[in-house]
């Protein structure tokens, strides 16, 4: 199923490297030796997970009904103008950004209101329907984003043990 959302996401103008470059820009700050494979690894973990695949596989389905005029009124108009009242999008992509603790929901908030690499493009891009796709990749990032946070907090304290330990 990883491959199916990966191809999916791909055919929308999404690579995953672009997805960890968003990742690696929310952490850079908080990691000193991060690593874009690092970033990468985590878009790729999750990925993995099946509620993050059902819920790419429906945001992304209703983005291309909507483009193919088989979203009947007036909600393709409202998924098409991206209604700020709408929210259902955000609502889908929070329960990606929320995987890995609330950490996520901080970050999907941020990349929500400072758009910025592959999620303006699609924000932006007037050729195709993108309302849930732009908001499911900074679920993605976000999710991917507090599972660096957890894994560097862990690091840390397995290392501060380990220091107290040996002394």
């Amino acid at each position: 199923m990883k491959d199916i959302i990966i191809e999916r996401l791909e055919e929308r103008g999404v690579k995953l490297k672009a997805v960890a470059d968003i990742v690696y820009t929310l952490q850079k700050p908080y990691s000193e030796n991060l690593s874009i494979d690092e970033c990468l690894e985590s878009v790729h973990k999750v990925l993995e997970k099946r509620e993050v695949q059902y819920t790419l596989l429906t945001g992304i389905a209703l983005d291309k009904l909507t483009e193919k005029g088989h979203i009947e009124e007036p909600l393709s108009s409202i998924i098409k103008s991206d209604e700020p009242l709408y929210g259902v999008d955000e609502s889908l992509a929070l329960a990606i950004a929320n995987i890995y603790g609330t950490i996520g929901f901080t970050s999907f908030g941020y990349l929500d209101k400072n758009k910025f690499g592959i999620m303006e493009k699609l924000d932006t891009n007037h050729d195709k329907v993108n309302t849930f796709l732009d908001d499911l990749v900074a679920g993605i990032a976000s999710a991917a984003s507090a599972r660096i946070a957890h894994q560097k907090r862990n690091e840390k304290e397995a290392k501060m043990k380990e220091e107290k330990e040996v002394s």
